[in-house]
């Protein structure tokens, strides 16, 4: 079903590997080979999407950010993006830290003082270097940043982790597209899919190792006095390619996770530094002012493409922005989604949309209306020239007018390089995860491998033509993926919609009422409840009762013409299956499972004494997980009962989704 490769020394599928590497490849030639052709090219490409695609951009982005709260607060959040029985791998100080480094982090460096300047001098409408453009600079920097980024990264990482962690599909785009074409997904269409959410993701991280080399140009020029070129940003785009390289070797617990941490840690002390260095009191109001003005215009901006003034502008920022966040979402969605496993729909939306949301309008806030307020009430003209003559300086510049300005500005170096390398990093563990069919253990060459593509493709388009080149190729990569988006949240939706008649089924349907060895005495409920058996206990109970009881029903139902099995794992785990066709099957499983002993039998607590003292339960598992409840005890009779009430819950469900 899936082609890839099992050699322990490769593992790839090679449709999606050769044509995304072929195809990075090609353009890396043809940047570096023509450049002034491929300049002029991206040119074009970036007019044509600007005037006859921006529309398709926008209406596409707003359906993001109402489909994702929609999730959120709908009756499909209480699902969870895994087994139910299933726990977050990762803490939420750890979930946030990674998600945030990931998300945007050489962005809030880059255009964190240089966006809220260039819009106050050069706004798209109004008159410039007035309080209404200092207004709006802040309002349309928290619309760019705020919560139609994060909607997009959402709409990929749900379906990513929904399918992939609650169905055991492959752990790629693809995957999202099971409801619409079933075993198809791993055809020729499923390896176009995720060849462009390769491309999508190359081009997207491109882009930022791009802005973010530039600035780190610009901080050494600033503290050390090497100037910036293109010759100096290639060869730091190798050192730090090299250094994301070892972070890739180490892995994602011990390499992106540590790094991601400490970005946050850096970022916090940067962030708390220029509140209390600059007009803090200001900075208090002008953030909850920020907010409201940005939530009061929020529907306006969304569906603002300027037709009636028609405005290069908008290519250059919000389609360029929409491009960025679209393309980093194949990369950016599967990472959240592959570090979220285990959290609910409706706790995933709300750590997602609005935590890093908060946290981004935070520093747009402090370092934006401080930048604005050295310019406007101070008096420093310079900030803003030299924010207009090179915006990758502006982090710099703005540095030099507060205290300590050397230090800070050697940590903000710091700081892009930590983002610079968790982008590399996780942008590479995406790509190889892509290419190889959704394992997340192929041979560490695949992934330094992909660590070098992007930085190879990330110096030739600075060489191809700079910022610009790495924004036509961003906006032209998300475009096919626009579309690929629109179509797994009709995926998703379907599919959630079936899990969600489900649920209702299980508990709603009515089930005849059992009579004679159907009841269970309560003496006999107590005794069940109080003693505690051994794993020998419960593997001879699974192996003497459980398994002749799924036997006997199995054989009725086969006797009634359906395709029903029962089966047996290495971990002591029985299971039986009714097999509908294209229907959704039934599987009820029982297995064995440890446990801590309760506080009330521990006289003794020393470990070798815990260990005595544990004790397993035969818990009850359907295709949706552990259903949290234990029947062990009960006679083969009392077993089949509880199968066959399980089973006509499920058939009930079967008859609401016929009729729905």
């Amino acid at each position: 079903m899936d082609d890839t490769s099992e050699k322990s020394w490769i593992r790839i599928n090679p449709p999606v590997f050769i044509a995304s590497a072929l195809i990075s490849l090609i353009l890396v030639v043809y940047a570096v080979g023509d450049t002034e052709g491929a300049t002029a090219a991206f040119s074009a490409v970036n007019a044509w999407i600007t005037d006859s695609a921006g529309w398709f951009y926008i209406i596409s982005v707003a359906f993001f950010v109402v489909f994702v709260i929609f999730l959120g607060v709908s009756r499909f959040g209480l699902i969870k993006l895994g087994p139910d029985h299933s726990e977050p791998d990762y803490s939420y100080l750890s979930w946030f830290a990674m998600l945030f480094s990931a998300g945007m982090g050489i962005g809030l460096m880059f255009f964190g003082v240089a966006e809220p300047v260039m819009h106050y001098v050069d706004p798209p409408e109004g008159d410039p270097e007035t309080v209404e453009a200092a207004r709006n600079a802040m309002r349309i920097t928290f619309f760019h940043w705020g919560v139609h980024a994060w909607a997009i990264y959402g709409v990929v990482a749900i379906s990513l982790a929904y399918f992939a962690y609650r169905h055991n599909l492959p752990l790629t785009i693809r995957s999202a597209f099971y409801p619409l074409m079933e075993e198809r997904i791993y055809g020729p269409v499923g390896h176009a899919v995720d060849t462009f959410a390769v491309l999508g993701t190359i081009f997207g991280v491109a882009t930022s190792l791009g802005i973010g080399v530039t600035q780190i140009g610009a901080g050494l020029e600033y503290l050390f006095g090497l100037e910036s070129t293109v010759t100096v940003h290639v060869f730091l785009i190798a050192i730090i390619t090299a250094i994301a390289t070892l972070s890739v070797g180490l892995g994602l617990d011990t390499g992106i996770r540590r790094i991601s941490e400490l970005n946050i840690i850096l970022a916090i002390t940067l962030l708390i530094f220029v509140l209390v260095a600059g007009p803090t009191v200001f900075l208090l109001q002008t953030l909850v002012q920020n907010t409201g003005n940005y939530l009061a215009n929020l529907f306006h901006s969304t569906f603002n493409l300027y037709a009636y003034e028609p405005t290069d502008w908008i290519g250059g920022w919000t389609l360029f922005y929409w491009g960025w966040w679209i393309a980093w979402s194949p990369f950016v969605g599967m990472f959240i989604a592959r570090v979220s496993r285990g959290r609910t729909i409706r706790e995933f939306v709300g750590g997602v949309l609005f935590v890093p949301v908060g946290f981004t309008f935070m520093w747009m806030t402090f370092f934006g209306d401080t930048a604005l307020h050295m310019v406007m009430v101070q008096g420093i003209t310079g900030l803003a020239e030299a924010v207009a003559e090179d915006s990758s300086l502006a982090l710099f510049a703005f540095f030099d007018q507060l205290p300590l300005s050397g230090f800070f500005s050697l940590l903000a170096t710091l700081l892009v390089v930590t983002f610079f390398v968790t982008s590399s990093d996780s942008g590479s563990l995406v790509v190889d995860m892509l290419t190889s069919g959704g394992t997340d253990a192929s041979p560490l060459w695949q992934r330094i491998f992909w660590a070098v593509i992007e930085g190879i493709v990330a110096a030739a388009l600075l060489i191809a033509g700079g910022l610009q080149a790495l924004q036509t190729a961003t906006i032209a990569s998300a475009l096919p993926f626009t579309a690929i988006m629109l179509f797994m949240c009709w995926g998703l939706f379907r599919a959630l919609r079936v899990e969600s008649l489900k649920r209702t089924s299980l508990k709603e349907a009515w089930v005849m009422p059992k009579s004679g060895p159907g009841h269970v005495s309560w003496r006999k409920r107590l005794r069940t409840l109080i003693h505690h058996p051994k794993q020998s206990e419960v593997e001879a109970f699974l192996r003497e009762t459980v398994y002749p009881a799924f036997q006997e029903v199995a054989a009725e139902l086969r006797h009634q013409n359906l395709d029903a099995r029962v089966q047996t794992g290495d971990d002591g785990r029985i299971w039986i299956e009714v097999l509908h066709g294209d229907e959704l099957d039934f599987f009820y499983s029982v297995r064995p499972r440890e446990y801590d002993p309760p506080a009330f039998v521990l006289d003794d607590t020393r470990r070798k004494r815990m260990e005595t003292l544990k004790y397993y339960r035969a818990e009850v598992h359907l295709k949706e997980g552990g259903q949290d409840y234990d029947i062990m005890g009960l006679s083969k009779e009392e077993i089949i009962h509880e199968v066959v009430d399980q089973y006509e819950r499920h058939y009930a469900f079967l008859n609401a989704v016929r009729s729905s």
